[in-house]
């Protein structure tokens, strides 16, 4: 796992929205039988992310993922996040430790679903607390490596959800 976007990665859009920027799935995620279907423009994750906030649109009604390998769902996961959390990024490296966490989350709460090993989810894990480590350094802050530990995610990842207000 890197920093780097993965390929065939894609919101696939579930209905047209005219302020999301679009392209044509196939070409982001080849392979994966998207032969007609729309997507949101990889460009776009950050207009998107305003975009929906400003039209008052869940993530979960315009928009499902598309995710060849662990990386690409990784990325993905942390993408949706992000479309849940408007507004400027004054803390880059905090919101995205967020964005870490509520994937890293998901995919152990998941693991059996997606055919996720333990071993597998914790070399995922710590691929990503590198790259958060590094994105910390970037901004010359601390980082503790509690938040990222592995029995607190467990923790996190089966709490049940809070019911939708």
């Amino acid at each position: 796992m890197t920093a780097d976007n993965p390929p065939r990665m894609v919101f696939v859009l579930k209905q047209e929205l005219p302020f999301l920027p679009r392209e044509l799935a196939w070409l982001h995620a080849p392979g994966l039988g998207l032969l007609d279907e729309w997507a949101l423009a990889p460009y776009g994750i950050d207009d998107a992310t305003d975009g929906l906030y400003e039209h008052r649109v869940p993530p979960d009604a315009a928009l499902w993922l598309a995710a060849a390998s662990l990386p690409a769902l990784f990325w993905g996961l942390h993408d949706w996040a992000h479309f849940h959390n408007h507004g400027p990024l004054t803390q880059r490296a905090l919101t995205e430790l967020q964005c870490d966490a509520s994937a890293l989350s998901w995919l152990w709460r998941n693991r059996a679903a997606i055919g996720l090993n333990e071993g597998r989810w914790e070399g995922a894990r710590t691929d990503v607390e590198r790259i958060t480590i590094a994105r910390y350094a970037d901004e010359r802050m601390s980082f503790d490596p509690a938040l990222l530990g592995p029995d607190r995610l467990r923790e996190w990842a089966e709490t049940p959800p809070s019911p939708r207000v």
